[in-house]
Protein backbone atom coordinates (compact mmCIF):
# COMPACT_ATOMS: atom_id res chain seq x y z
CA UNK A 1 0.00 0.00 0.00
CA UNK A 2 0.84 3.77 -0.88
CA UNK A 3 0.53 6.71 1.23
CA UNK A 4 0.67 9.75 -1.16
CA UNK A 5 -0.27 13.48 -0.40
CA UNK A 6 -2.20 14.39 -3.41
CA UNK A 7 -5.86 14.72 -4.64
CA UNK A 8 -7.62 11.51 -6.48
CA UNK A 9 -9.31 11.80 -9.79
CA UNK A 10 -12.79 13.27 -10.27
CA UNK A 11 -13.29 9.78 -10.93
CA UNK A 12 -11.74 7.94 -8.74
CA UNK A 13 -13.24 9.71 -6.31
CA UNK A 14 -16.67 9.93 -7.18
CA UNK A 15 -16.53 6.20 -7.13
CA UNK A 16 -14.97 5.53 -3.75
CA UNK A 17 -17.39 8.28 -2.08
CA UNK A 18 -20.29 5.76 -3.69
CA UNK A 19 -18.48 2.66 -2.43
CA UNK A 20 -18.27 3.51 0.78
CA UNK A 21 -22.05 4.70 0.99
CA UNK A 22 -21.40 8.16 1.12
CA UNK A 23 -23.80 10.69 -0.70
CA UNK A 24 -23.37 11.57 -4.57
CA UNK A 25 -21.32 15.02 -5.88
CA UNK A 26 -21.84 16.82 -8.91
CA UNK A 27 -19.17 15.78 -11.45
CA UNK A 28 -19.27 19.42 -12.69
CA UNK A 29 -17.36 20.66 -9.42
CA UNK A 30 -15.54 18.05 -8.04
CA UNK A 31 -12.49 19.31 -9.47
CA UNK A 32 -12.73 22.64 -8.30
CA UNK A 33 -13.45 21.40 -4.47
CA UNK A 34 -10.50 18.68 -5.01
CA UNK A 35 -8.19 21.67 -5.87
CA UNK A 36 -9.00 23.83 -3.45
CA UNK A 37 -8.21 21.44 -0.92
CA UNK A 38 -5.27 22.59 2.01
CA UNK A 39 -4.34 18.66 2.38
CA UNK A 40 -5.27 15.46 0.83
CA UNK A 41 -4.18 11.82 1.67
CA UNK A 42 -4.93 8.98 -0.63
CA UNK A 43 -4.14 5.44 -0.27
CA UNK A 44 -3.79 3.34 -2.70
CA UNK A 45 -2.87 -0.34 -3.57
CA UNK A 46 -0.52 -2.61 -5.22
CA UNK A 47 -2.03 -1.79 -8.94
CA UNK A 48 -2.29 2.24 -7.82
CA UNK A 49 -5.96 1.96 -6.91
CA UNK A 50 -7.26 4.41 -4.51
CA UNK A 51 -8.76 2.25 -1.71
CA UNK A 52 -8.76 5.18 0.79
CA UNK A 53 -8.81 9.03 0.72
CA UNK A 54 -9.22 12.16 3.16
CA UNK A 55 -8.95 15.95 3.34
CA UNK A 56 -8.90 18.80 4.67
CA UNK A 57 -10.38 21.88 3.79
CA UNK A 58 -11.05 25.49 5.09
CA UNK A 59 -10.19 29.00 5.27
CA UNK A 60 -6.66 29.06 5.67
CA UNK A 61 -6.79 30.54 8.70
CA UNK A 62 -9.59 30.33 11.36
CA UNK A 63 -11.50 27.48 9.86
CA UNK A 64 -10.78 24.04 8.63
CA UNK A 65 -12.88 20.89 8.49
CA UNK A 66 -11.98 17.65 7.63
CA UNK A 67 -14.12 15.85 5.02
CA UNK A 68 -13.82 12.68 2.59
CA UNK A 69 -12.89 9.89 4.89
CA UNK A 70 -14.10 7.29 2.92
CA UNK A 71 -12.18 3.19 2.79
CA UNK A 72 -12.77 0.69 0.22
CA UNK A 73 -15.77 -1.39 1.69
CA UNK A 74 -13.10 -4.48 0.51
CA UNK A 75 -10.39 -2.52 2.31
CA UNK A 76 -12.62 -1.66 5.62
CA UNK A 77 -11.31 -3.20 8.97
CA UNK A 78 -8.09 -3.15 8.36
CA UNK A 79 -6.85 0.19 9.82
CA UNK A 80 -6.54 2.65 6.71
CA UNK A 81 -9.31 4.38 8.61
CA UNK A 82 -6.45 5.08 11.38
CA UNK A 83 -3.60 5.89 8.48
CA UNK A 84 -5.60 8.23 6.97
CA UNK A 85 -6.56 9.84 10.02
CA UNK A 86 -2.83 9.94 11.67
CA UNK A 87 -1.99 11.41 7.95
CA UNK A 88 -4.65 14.30 8.71
CA UNK A 89 -3.97 15.00 12.80
CA UNK A 90 0.30 15.05 11.37
CA UNK A 91 -0.97 18.16 8.85
CA UNK A 92 -3.31 19.77 11.42
CA UNK A 93 -0.70 19.47 14.57
CA UNK A 94 1.79 20.71 12.32
CA UNK A 95 0.45 23.06 9.55
CA UNK A 96 -2.19 25.48 11.28
CA UNK A 97 -2.58 27.71 13.94
CA UNK A 98 -3.36 26.04 17.10
CA UNK A 99 -6.35 28.49 17.96
CA UNK A 100 -7.81 27.53 14.53
CA UNK A 101 -11.42 25.82 14.71
CA UNK A 102 -10.77 22.44 13.28
CA UNK A 103 -14.68 20.05 12.83
CA UNK A 104 -15.36 17.15 11.33
CA UNK A 105 -19.27 15.47 10.77
CA UNK A 106 -18.97 11.71 11.68
CA UNK A 107 -21.29 9.40 10.37
CA UNK A 108 -21.76 6.39 13.33
CA UNK A 109 -20.45 4.41 14.71
CA UNK A 110 -17.07 6.28 12.56
CA UNK A 111 -17.19 8.44 15.61
CA UNK A 112 -15.32 5.96 17.22
CA UNK A 113 -12.67 6.21 14.83
CA UNK A 114 -12.22 10.23 15.18
CA UNK A 115 -12.10 9.98 18.85
CA UNK A 116 -8.68 8.43 18.91
CA UNK A 117 -7.48 10.82 17.48
CA UNK A 118 -8.94 13.88 19.92
CA UNK A 119 -11.98 14.72 18.15
CA UNK A 120 -15.06 14.99 21.05
CA UNK A 121 -18.60 15.78 20.71
CA UNK A 122 -19.59 19.23 20.36
CA UNK A 123 -22.92 18.60 21.92
CA UNK A 124 -24.62 19.79 24.14
CA UNK A 125 -23.35 23.18 23.39
CA UNK A 126 -22.82 22.71 20.00
CA UNK A 127 -24.94 20.53 17.52
CA UNK A 128 -23.84 19.72 13.84
CA UNK A 129 -26.41 21.33 11.53
CA UNK A 130 -26.27 20.92 7.49
CA UNK A 131 -28.32 22.97 5.49
CA UNK A 132 -29.81 20.19 2.67
CA UNK A 133 -31.30 22.12 -0.90
CA UNK A 134 -32.31 19.10 -2.49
Amino acid sequence: MKIVHDVPSVEEYIRLRKLAGMGERDANYVQQGLDNSYFSVTLRNENNELIGMGRVIGDGGTAYFVVDIAVHPDEQGNGLGKIIMKEIKQYLDTNINKKAFVSLIADKPAHHLYEKFGFEAAEPESMGMEYNRE
